[in-house]
């Protein structure tokens, strides 16, 4: 793992939410979010190396991990990408950065494009990794993905937290991610010990259901109205996962945003911890443009 010097800090950032946080390095601020069912540690091979041209802030988006869980609503909307982008503005903001880059995974791909939609002038560069847009995935939707995605449609049904308490790592990992598990490292622990959390059980729930409605309606609204994303767009996939078979990935990506560039790494889903020295060169060659 490589967050050797980084600090570790429980940082308020409103609403009832603090969030786990790990900073290091000096230099042009990048966010780093994580997906599901992980935490900010999945960014451990590569955020050493990231800190010696930028500062990297690294966060657990909220209900995750070890960040506090907001209080719920009817519409999900406090588990929005929308409500964890209000998170990350007022987290870069208390180390004094009001524009950044963003790198997101996963979950955090999606808090990353609806930060830039919502937050236009803070974001200068973003990284999206293995996800096109939540209401393009639900349009989409066949019958590869009622077998291959099949967790979205089981986490945001009422009682999937019962169902899932009982054995979180058989559900969260061995069900879906067995074949790569030797992939997460040291991580893995943490991601285990707060998965058996049932806070965490309940946010990644919440996080889907979410998707499925709230996130998913904003997405078409912004679509229909023609919102774009405004800065320029790096997209990277694995090469062995569902969207470089099921997916023109760069063509929807630039539905919704006029700069996108990007490629596909030889590995699943999990870009970082599969293939973290091409996951870092690509990241720092984007990010590292100036304008």
């Amino acid at each position: 793992m490589s967050f050797e010097g980084f600090e570790l800090s429980q940082i308020e950032v409103g609403e009832g939410v603090s969030l786990r946080v790990r900073h290091g390095g000096s230099g042009p601020p990048l966010l780093l979010l994580h997906g599901y069912p992980e935490t900010h540690m999945m960014w451990g091979q590569i955020a050493g190396d990231l800190a010696k041209a930028f500062t990297v802030i690294a966060p657990d988006l909220r209900g995750y991990g070890r960040s506090t869980p907001p209080a719920d609503s009817d519409d999900h909307e406090t588990y929005s990408k929308r409500a964890m982008a209000r998170d990350a503005i007022a987290l870069m903001r208390h180390f004094g950065f009001e524009r950044f880059d963003v790198a997101g995974h996963d979950r955090g791909g999606r808090v990353g494009y609806r930060l830039a939609l919502d937050h236009p002038r803070a974001v200068r560069r973003l990284t999206i990794m293995d996800i096109i847009p939540t209401g393009e995935v639900w349009a989409r939707a066949d019958h590869r993905f009622a077998l291959g995605y099949w967790h979205w449609s089981f986490l945001v049904q009422p009682n999937a937290e019962a169902l899932i308490r009982p054995d979180p790592e058989l559900f969260f990992f061995h069900a879906q991610f067995r074949s790569i598990l030797k992939t997460f490292t040291q991580a893995y622990a943490d991601y285990l010990a707060c998965a058996k959390q049932p806070s965490v059980i309940h946010a990644m729930c919440e996080d889907y259901r979410a998707g499925a409605g709230f996130d998913r309606e904003l997405d078409w609204a912004d679509k229909a109205a023609g919102r774009r994303i405004e800065c320029p767009v790096q997209v990277l996939w694995g090469a062995k996962g569902p969207l470089a078979a099921w997916y023109d990935t760069l063509a929807v990506w630039r539905e919704w945003a006029p700069d996108v560039r990007g490629h596909a790494i030889d590995c699943g889903h999990f870009l970082p911890e599969e293939k973290p020295a091409e996951t870092l060169a690509a990241l720092r060659g984007f990010h590292a443009e100036r304008g």
